[in-house]
């Protein structure tokens, strides 16, 4: 159900009834498909007007949109997965598990990264445009794919070092434990979600209260710097919330033993599915200058339309 997620294996003992599982995976299926369209006008948008592609704000905002894409559209198709063939081949699964992960740590990097250059801007703003660079910004693209790559490929090199040709052969309940189960990985695991937990909200407070110092002497874009701050780090909080999914699993497994198919459901769209859905909103819609171009974009595609029906 989550590959990202620990104890998904409780989903193979508490197996929904069918109309239960028809009506979570047409809303799963039915809630990404808006989320990627939204998306996909917002990336559009990026691409028609050079004021976007030129500013490094917009250029990481572009990538968390289609790195966003990419997890959801994975993280659905695990999901459906897990209800319809149940069990896929070892290499199969593999590779999407790796990806998926790819991507959801990738999220929670490129925020701070959204972070640190709002600090800059405000305050340094004579040296933004030195340190802020397009070539420097697909530089730190490049550095937190590598950064997630480096964190989860271990898994794989360990997994083919030590399991037989015929594990890969056989097939399994989708999920990273049953593909990585070596009990050495989910120590690991744990600790790089620690890791990344610590270093990511140090970033987050020591920016915000340097932007909220130059915010009480200073203009009125520190001060809605400072309001980006705190969204960056709500955000930010959705986001790694799925580093506590295991354990919040296990929570709830013991307290709510009836219902666990219907709480794992609730745990997806908190932790998977509603942070790609806000993403969008806190930073496309709510930026003025990108939502200038959307409304331009949308209305010349909807007069579009209208002469295509005439």
């Amino acid at each position: 159900m989550n590959s990202s997620s620990a104890n998904k294996t409780v989903v193979v003992e508490y197996r929904d009834p069918f109309t239960s599982a028809v009506t979570k995976n047409v809303i799963v299926v039915a809630v990404s498909i808006s989320i990627n369209y939204i998306n996909a006008g917002l990336i559009q948008t990026f691409r028609r007007h050079q004021i976007f592609y030129s500013n490094p704000r917009y250029i990481l905002f572009a990538h968390l949109m289609i790195n966003d894409m990419i997890q959801l559209m994975l993280t659905v198709l695990l999901f459906i997965i897990s209800y319809s063939l149940h069990k896929i081949e070892v290499s199969a699964c593999c590779t999407l598990i790796l990806v998926t992960l790819f991507t959801t740590e990738n999220t929670p990097l490129n925020l701070a990264c959204m972070v640190v250059e709002c600090y800059i801007a405000v305050c340094f703003p004579l040296h933004h445009a030195q340190i802020c660079t397009v070539k420097r910004t697909r530089m730190l693209i490049g550095l937190i794919w590598m950064t997630s790559m480096l964190s989860v490929l271990p898994d794989l090199f360990i997994t083919l070092a030590t399991e037989s040709l015929d594990f890969f052969d056989s097939k399994v309940f989708c999920l990273r434990e049953t593909v990585f189960r070596n009990p050495l990985l989910i120590q690991k695991r744990d600790i790089t979600y620690i890791v990344y937990l610590v270093l990511v909200w140090l970033v987050i407070f020591f920016t915000y209260f340097r932007i909220l110092f130059t915010a009480k002497t200073a203009s009125k874009d520190a001060k809605k710097a400072r309001n980006t701050i705190l969204i960056h780090g709500f955000q930010v909080l959705l986001c790694m919330a799925i580093y506590a999914d295991p354990l919040l699993q296990k929570v709830l497994v013991q307290r709510f033993p009836n219902n666990i198919a219907d709480c794992l459901f609730a745990c997806y769209i908190l932790f998977q599915i509603l942070p790609r859905f806000l993403n969008p909103i806190i930073y496309g819609v709510r930026d003025k200058t990108f939502r200038k171009y959307l409304k331009t974009y949308l209305l010349c595609r909807s007069t579009m339309t209208t002469f295509r029906k005439f």
